[in-house]
């Protein structure tokens, strides 16, 4: 009985403790188990693999790095990215090609120094990953060739790029020079006047077009012109120059606004072609509480009372623009305006108006102004510009010039007391 005893614990059914497995594994089990030990020691083999080619890409790139300072960060990314996937992927010659991206990348936004870097840190971890892979010579050749041929050519657009930046500076300086000698810088304050001016061009490179505005304290008051030049260019602004320098000088000399007006005309009727002309609203101030307008063929200014209330100034008798009376035979005529304390005077051209949206619906100046008008000019047309340039959608299509100005408050000193008057004090006599 002991004999069969041992005899069913060898090859009888095993039999188990609790959950521990006490007797002899089957032989397909044993093989389940042999071929999974397996699958996991050849990942384990291949992360491991992939683990040192990692590292032996970083340290590639750590040895060649510190030769190259001041290497652009982007397109260094790109090379080492192109190198990592390349070793890991062991496709030798497959990636290589793409190292080239590096100094490509690079003219667009470094000189030639920083492309001739990258396309050196290129060129050197391509030919290590190449010898690596033992990529054959004449493959391993033709691609650098064609690296060294792309980083050539990167730097030499690069250098072309920075050149013409630098012409580019130079005429932005000039243009802004030029700006600033015609159209002045306004100060914030003129006589009683609170003043603001917004201007943009629409061609951002130029920085000036052919709107114009100028704002001179003489001595009849204080007068103002906004106009628009027909056409754009260098013409145009020419045109506006000549505007305003003869505005600028017979605004100190004529005492009546309609001679100032017809002085212009006649310099631009000598100046002039046939079709061009100049629409402008020219304005004085001669005395407090009186607002001289004349209007010649520009866009109506804009009134806003002390109370914010609106209204355009619509001109009672329409006069041709600058530069066409002779064909007309229109003279303008002055238009007299009450300008109380608080009121405001908006001036403006064409681009505001005649601003579009996506829909083509143009920009509601009027309601824009009823929205945003304040005591304070400047940011006033801050918040105008803003709507604006929302309105169109970043970029304005034309010139267009915005000028504020206000009425201020007149402060009355308070009374003061009068000083006591002096008293003679009454002589002194001795006691007899």
């Amino acid at each position: 009985m002991i004999q069969a005893r041992h005899h069913r614990s060898e090859h009888g059914p095993a039999r188990s403790s609790g959950h521990r497995w006490t007797g002899p594994l089957p032989a397909a089990r044993r093989a389940a188990i042999h071929r999974a030990a397996a699958r996991r020691a050849t990942i384990h083999g291949a992360s491991a693999r992939r683990a040192t080619a990692r590292r032996r890409a970083a340290e590639q790139f750590a040895a060649v790095a510190p030769v190259l300072p001041g290497l652009p960060v982007l397109p260094v990314l790109v090379v080492a990215v192109v190198v990592l996937v390349g070793v890991v992927g062991g496709a030798g010659v497959v990636w290589l090609p793409l190292l080239a991206a590096g100094p490509a990348l690079a003219a667009t936004t470094n000189g030639p120094r920083g492309v001739l870097c990258v396309g050196l840190l290129a060129g050197v971890l391509g030919a290590a990953q190449g010898l690596r892979d033992e990529v054959p010579g004449h493959e391993l050749a033709a691609v650098l060739a064609a690296l060294l041929a792309v980083t050539a050519a990167s730097g030499l657009a690069s250098g072309l790029r920075g050149r013409r930046e630098r012409v580019l500076a130079a005429v932005r300086s000039v243009a802004e020079a030029a700006q600033h000698a015609l159209l002045k810088p306004v100060p914030e304050t003129v006589g009683p006047f609170q003043v603001a001016v917004r201007y943009s061009a629409a061609a951002a490179e130029a920085r000036i077009g052919g709107d114009l505005y100028a704002l001179v304290s003489t001595p009849y008051g204080v007068r103002l012109i906004v106009g628009d030049v027909r056409g754009k260019g260098l013409p145009a602004v020419g045109t506006a120059a000549l505007v305003l320098g003869v505005f600028r000088e017979a605004a100190y000399d004529e005492p009546d606004l309609l001679e100032v007006v017809g002085r212009i005309e006649r310099s631009l009727a000598r100046n002039l072609g046939p079709d061009d002309f100049v629409t402008a609203v020219v304005a004085g101030y001669p005395r407090p509480g009186r607002l001289e307008v004349v209007n010649c063929g520009h866009a109506p200014p804009l009134l806003i009372s002390a109370s914010r209330e609106v209204a355009p100034v619509e001109p009672t008798h329409p006069a041709p623009p600058l530069g066409l009376r002779a064909l007309s035979g229109e003279s303008p005529r002055l238009q007299c305006l009450p300008f109380a304390d608080g009121d405001q005077l908006l001036l403006y051209t064409d681009g505001v108006t005649e601003a579009r949206d996506h829909s083509r619906a143009f920009y509601p100046l009027a309601e824009g102004v009823a929205r945003h008008v304040c005591e304070e000019p400047a940011r006033t047309l801050t918040a105008l510009h803003d709507e604006l340039l929302t309105h169109v959608g970043g970029r304005l299509h034309d010139d267009a010039a915005l000028l504020l100005l206000r009425r201020g408050t007149t402060q009355v000193p308070p009374p003061t007391d009068p000083p006591p008057t002096p008293t003679t004090p009454e002589p002194v006599t001795d006691a007899a």
